[in-house]
C-alpha cells in the first residue's frame, strides 16, 4: 500500500466557484457522489477524494458544499482538516460564502492554507488584477495572509503546473497530525455495504484503533467490533488521526447510526448536554450578543440547538472573547480543545466560534469567581493532557480519584495517565492511597487539615477525654473512608497521634482536663464497678450511690474507659477492665467447648442477667473478639486470648 501522509486537505468557497472541478482535476475522482449533485452540478454534501503525490504518497481531500443552505454540511466536513484551499472564481470574485467559509476556517483553528483563483479563462483579463487584489484584502489579518495565491483554470490548464508543484511542496511541509490520545472519530457518513454490514466514515481527530477492537457509538452507547478498516480505499490494519477512514463494524444496525454521532474507544467519552467553552464573537456582528441567545451549535459533525449562557459579562460585544456555557437540546460528544461554530438559529448566519474547555455536569453560575478561575485553568491546559490530568486531580480536592476516571476526564489513554500519576507522585504533586486511588498534593494537605481540625474539635467538645472515636472524626472531617484512613496512618507514623485496637485516636502530648468533681469520682466509680463484677451498677444507680450528678459521673467513667480501666458497653452500663478480661476468657472457653457460643451456659457461668449479657456480647463483637454468623457467635480467627 502507498504511504499515507497523515494530513487531510479541505476546500472552502462560494457555490459554483469550481471547488469540485478542482478536486477532480487533482485526483481524477469526482467528489460529487449523489445523483442530485451530478444532475444539478451543485455540491450538496461532503465529497472525498484521495490525492496521489509524485512519489505515490497519498493525501485525503474533503470537498465541501458552497451554498449557504448547506453550511452545516460544510462545517461537518471541516472537522479534522489540517489545511485548506480557499477557492474564489475569477469571474465572480469574493462572495458571501467566501467570507463565511474563511471565518469558519479561522474559528475552527486552521492555520495553514493556499488560495486558488479559478476560472481565469472566463474572466475579463483587465479585471483579473482587481479580483486578486480583492482576494488579498479578504485574507489580510487571517491565517491566509501571505499564503500562496494561484490564478488557474481547471478547464484549460492555465497556471496549473506551478500550482500543482506548489501544492505538493505545501502538503509535504504540512506537519502530520499526531496520533496520540484516545481514538475518536466524528461520523460524517453511514451506509450498509452488502456482505459487510455497517460502515461509518470520517476523519479521526485523535488516537488510533486496530482491527478487532471494540468501538462505541455515541450518543446512544451502541457498541460493535471493528471487522474492517479502509483508508483511501485500501484495506489497512488501523485507523488513526490524520487518515480519512472507513470503519466496518459488526453487531450494529446502520439505521441506528447517523452523522453527528462519534465512534470512539469505549468508556472514555460521555455525551454532554452542557459544554463549557471560550467563545469569540465575530467583529462583523452588528449588535451585542445577549445572554441566553438561542444558537445552532456545531462541533465535529454534530449540530444541535441550544442557548449560550454568558458567564463573565452581561452582553458580549462584537470582537470580544469570553467564557460561555452552552445548554443544548441534544447531547454531543466533545473533548477539551475541540473547535466549535455557533450560528444564529434564525437567520442562519455564523456569529461566533471558539474552543471547548470541558463538558459540564451542572449549570454554572454567572459571574462567580471560582467558576471563572476554574475555566481559566482549563484554558491553560488545552493541548496539555498531563496538565489536564493534574488539574482534574487538583479539582477533586480532598476526594480520592481512580486513575481510570482521571484518564477519562483528561482524555488520556489509561497507561499514559498511570505513568503521569506516578511521575506526579515522585515529584510530590500527588499521593497514591490504597489500591488505585490518587489524591493531589494540595488535596492531601487539605485532608490532613480537615482531619486535625475534626480531632481537635472533638477534644474541645469533650476536654475530659483522652481518645476520640474514629466515627466522630469521620463525621467531623467529612473525608472519605479511604482518605481518612490514609491520613490517620500518616499522622500515626509521624507520631502526632496513636491508634488503639478499636481505631480510637489519641493526640500525642495531650492531657485530658477533668472537672474537680469528675476527678474525685474516678476512684470510687472504679471500685464500684469492680465490686459489681458482671452485674455492675448502672450510671443512674452509681450516681445515686455516690451522691453526684450524672454529667460529672459520665466524665469520670469515660475517662476511665479511655485509659483502659473500664469499658462502656452501652450508654448506661460500664464494666471494669478486669471483668471484661474475665468474660473474654469465659467466652473463649465456652466456644471451645460447644463449637459456638452457648449463651445460657455463659450466663449461668458468670452469674449475670440478660440486661448485662446482651450489651456485653455486642461490645465483644464491636471489639472484634467475636463474630456473628447469623444466630451463631464464634471467635474471630486468631482470637481466643484476651486482648
Amino acid at each position: 500500500m502507498a504511504e499515507i501522509h497523515r494530513i487531510v486537505l479541505g476546500t472552502a468557497g462560494h457555490i459554483d466557484h469550481g471547488k469540485s472541478t478542482l478536486v477532480e482535476k487533482l485526483t481524477g475522482v469526482n467528489p460529487d457522489r449523489l445523483p442530485e449533485e451530478k444532475e444539478r452540478g451543485m455540491t450538496i454534501d461532503l465529497g472525498f477524494a484521495p490525492l496521489s503525490l509524485s512519489d505515490g504518497t497519498r493525501v485525503g481531500i474533503v470537498d465541501v458544499p458552497g451554498h449557504e443552505r448547506f453550511i452545516k454540511n460544510m462545517v461537518a466536513g471541516a472537522t479534522g482538516l489540517d489545511a485548506v484551499l480557499l477557492v474564489v472564481a475569477a469571474d465572480d470574485g469574493v462572495m458571501p460564502q467566501t467570507r463565511e467559509h474563511l471565518e469558519i476556517m479561522e474559528l475552527l483553528g486552521l492555520r495553514r492554507g493556499m488560495v486558488v483563483v479559478t476560472k481565469v479563462d472566463l474572466a475579463e483579463r483587465d479585471l483579473l488584477p482587481l479580483v486578486l487584489e480583492d482576494v488579498r484584502a479578504l485574507v489580510a489579518g487571517t491565517f491566509l495572509e501571505g499564503a500562496p495565491l494561484f490564478p488557474i483554470s481547471s478547464t484549460t490548464g492555465e497556471g496549473w503546473p506551478p500550482f500543482r508543484e506548489a501544492l505538493e511542496r505545501f502538503l509535504r511541509e504540512t506537519p502530520p497530525r499526531s496520533a496520540e490520545g484516545v481514538f475518536r472519530m466524528p461520523i460524517q457518513r453511514v451506509f450498509s455495504a452488502r456482505g459487510h454490514g455497517t460502515v461509518v466514515t470520517g476523519i479521526p481527530v485523535s488516537g488510533r484503533i486496530r482491527l478487532g477492537d471494540r468501538v462505541e457509538i455515541l450518543p446512544g452507547a451502541l457498541t460493535g467490533r471493528l471487522r474492517g478498516i479502509q483508508a483511501y480505499r485500501e484495506n489497512v490494519e488501523e485507523a488513526r488521526a490524520g487518515h480519512s477512514s472507513a470503519l466496518n463494524l459488526s453487531d450494529l444496525d446502520y439505521r441506528e447510526v447517523r452523522r453527528g454521532m462519534t465512534a470512539a474507544v469505549p468508556g472514555f467519552f460521555r455525551p454532554a448536554s452542557m459544554v463549557e467553552a471560550k467563545f469569540r464573537y465575530l467583529p462583523r456582528n452588528r449588535r451585542p450578543l445577549l445572554d441566553r441567545t438561542e444558537v445552532r451549535f456545531h462541533a465535529g459533525t454534530a449540530e444541535t440547538i441550544g442557548v449560550a449562557v454568558l458567564l463573565d459579562r452581561e452582553v458580549q460585544n462584537p470582537g470580544e472573547e469570553g467564557f460561555v456555557q452552552f445548554r443544548l437540546e441534544e447531547p454531543v460528544v466533545v473533548a477539551p480543545g475541540d473547535r466549535f461554530i455557533a450560528r444564529l438559529a434564525s437567520p442562519l448566519v455564523t456569529i461566533a466560534g471558539g474552543v471547548v474547555l470541558a463538558e459540564s455536569e451542572r449549570r454554572l453560575k454567572r459571574f462567580k469567581g471560582f467558576v471563572l478561575e476554574d475555566l481559566a485553568k482549563k484554558e491553560e491546559t488545552l493541548g496539555d493532557a498531563s496538565g489536564r490530568l493534574e488539574q482534574a486531580l487538583r479539582r477533586a480536592g480532598a476526594r480520592a480519584q481512580k486513575s481510570g476516571d482521571l484518564a477519562r476526564e483528561a482524555v488520556m489513554p489509561i497507561p499514559e495517565a498511570s505513568a503521569a500519576l506516578a511521575s506526579f507522585a515522585s515529584e510530590g504533586k500527588a499521593r497514591r492511597l490504597r489500591g488505585d486511588l490518587w489524591i493531589h498534593g494540595e488535596g492531601w494537605t487539605e485532608a490532613i487539615a480537615k482531619a486535625n481540625k475534626a480531632i481537635d474539635a472533638a477534644f474541645e467538645r469533650a476536654p475530659h477525654r483522652s481518645v476520640v472515636e474514629h466515627l466522630a472524626v469521620r463525621e467531623g472531617s467529612r473525608l472519605e473512608p479511604d482518605v481518612l484512613d490514609a491520613v490517620l496512618e500518616d499522622l500515626s507514623t509521624k507520631g502526632e497521634i496513636s491508634l488503639d485496637p478499636r481505631s480510637r485516636i489519641r493526640r500525642a502530648g495531650r492531657a485530658p482536663r477533668l472537672t474537680p468533681e469528675a476527678a474525685r469520682l474516678r476512684g470510687p466509680s472504679l471500685e464500684a464497678l469492680q465490686e459489681g463484677r458482671f452485674s455492675p451498677p448502672t450510671v443512674e444507680e452509681l450516681a445515686a450511690r455516690l451522691s453526684t450528678k450524672a454529667p460529672s459521673l459520665r466524665e469520670a467513667l469515660e475517662s476511665l474507659a479511655d485509659e483502659g480501666g473500664a469499658a462502656g458497653v452501652s450508654p448506661e452500663i460500664y464494666f471494669s477492665a478486669s471483668a471484661i478480661e474475665e468474660v473474654k476468657r469465659e467466652v473463649a472457653a465456652n466456644i471451645s467447648s460447644h463449637g459456638e457460643l452457648d449463651i445460657p451456659a455463659l450466663r449461668d457461668r458468670i452469674g449475670t442477667t440478660r440486661k448485662y449479657l446482651i450489651p456485653l456480647l455486642e461490645h465483644l463483637d464491636d471489639e472484634g473478639f467475636t463474630v456473628r454468623q447469623g444466630a451463631r457467635r464464634i471467635l474471630r480467627a486468631g482470637g481466643g486470648a484476651a486482648r
